[in-house]
């Protein structure tokens, strides 16, 4: 399974924490800076290797490199924690990195994140939304809801049904990742998408607690959820639609609802201070255009940000991601910038919800 985002939303780390830490560990961890002059025709690029790592080295790594004779060499995992660290110290080991809405939006505040080159790339001239906290939107994946179509033979269509457990009995499964479990949680309990951010967690845990009895097990890791609805041990479940489609092709009975799909962002972003700065720019321009990044998406089966991506893709393939805009319309997106202020707060009582 590819890799995603950490959930830094539900991570029990204060800011403080996260920095000091990440500071402590710079010196140990860190390799010495690497001088543009002396690498002037290579990026570091942080990625979360395994399969996404592999899909990017083909779409959109070796491409550019051809094109522009810039080396990418990569550094993984993704973490937060280094990119603050070296941002703080001068002591770089990657140029570039990948951040979900949670990430970014924290980097932005932190001002670790290095506003866009706009010789290379200019944002003004880039799609509606393309740009946001010093971040390039790339891709996105759902969090949808799938269920067992034996157990459901009238279906279900949004998270009201997944939570109406008298019209819909069965075993439920949700991620324990809070930024989207809250967000389906006020869906279900009635509030409209445009009034969904920030969020009113009073009201969120009065919703949680409602469908509490009925979740079986709070899923981690992306093959666990396949693995929990593959074999029948929960009936409904919500969950990446990159893990669901592989049962869709495998032609299980299995169906997808993408209405109000929880749909995060990843964004590329690029170090503020790095000495490569202009081929890390280079780079990103590169990793959005429509062709790498149509392929790059297709790979995985996420959901190209650039509208002229879906040129490149067939229709049968495009109607299965997040971004497809028959989809889209419907989905939610996680706001990263007035979700923000709530991230202590939202992480504290998460954690308090799943322990009781």
């Amino acid at each position: 399974m590819t890799r995603h985002a950490p959930d830094i939303l539900a991570t029990k780390l204060n800011r403080r924490t996260l920095l000091s830490s990440a500071l402590a560990g710079a010196t140990l961890s860190m390799p010495a800076i690497r001088t543009a002059a002396a690498q002037d025709k290579v990026v570091y690029v942080n990625t979360w290797g395994g399969a996404w790592e592999e899909a990017a080295k083909e779409a959109l790594f070796a491409p550019f490199t051809r094109e522009t004779g810039i080396e990418v060499r990569t550094v993984a995992p993704v973490s937060f924690a280094k990119l603050a660290a070296q941002v703080r110290t001068g002591v770089y080991e990657f140029d570039v990195t990948t951040l979900g809405v949670a990430e970014l939006g924290r980097a932005d505040q932190g001002k670790l994140l290095a506003e866009a080159d706009k010789s290379i790339l200019d944002p003004a001239k880039l799609w509606p939304g393309a740009s946001k906290m010093n971040g390039i939107a790339s891709h996105a994946f759902g969090n949808v809801l799938a269920y067992r179509n034996e157990k459901f033979p009238k279906g279900m269509k949004n998270w009201a049904d997944f939570w109406d457990v008298t019209k819909n009995p069965g075993s439920r499964c949700l991620q324990r990742y809070a930024a989207r479990v809250i967000a389906m949680a006020l869906l279900a309990d009635g509030v409209a998408p445009k009034d969904l951010f920030p969020y009113d967690l009073n009201r969120a845990f009065k919703s949680l607690d409602r469908i509490k009895p009925h979740i079986r097990v709070g899923w981690t890791q992306g093959p666990q959820s396949q693995q929990l609805i593959r074999d029948g041990e929960v009936d409904a479940i919500g969950m990446w639609n990159t893990q669901v489609q592989r049962l869709v092709e495998e032609k299980l009975p299995i169906t997808v609802s993408w209405d109000q799909a929880v749909v995060d962002i990843a964004y590329w972003a690029v170090a503020r201070g790095t000495p490569r700065a202009a081929n890390a720019w280079r780079f990103v321009e590169f990793a959005i255009r429509a062709e790498p990044l149509s392929k790059f998406s297709l790979k995985n089966a996420y959901g190209p940000m650039n509208p002229e991506s879906f040129k490149f893709i067939p229709e049968a393939q495009a109607k299965l991601l997040p971004t497809y805009p028959e989809n889209f319309k419907t989905a939610i997106v996680l706001d990263a910038e007035k979700l923000l202020p709530q991230i202590d707060e939202m992480s504290k009582r998460f954690d308090q919800w799943l322990a009781s």
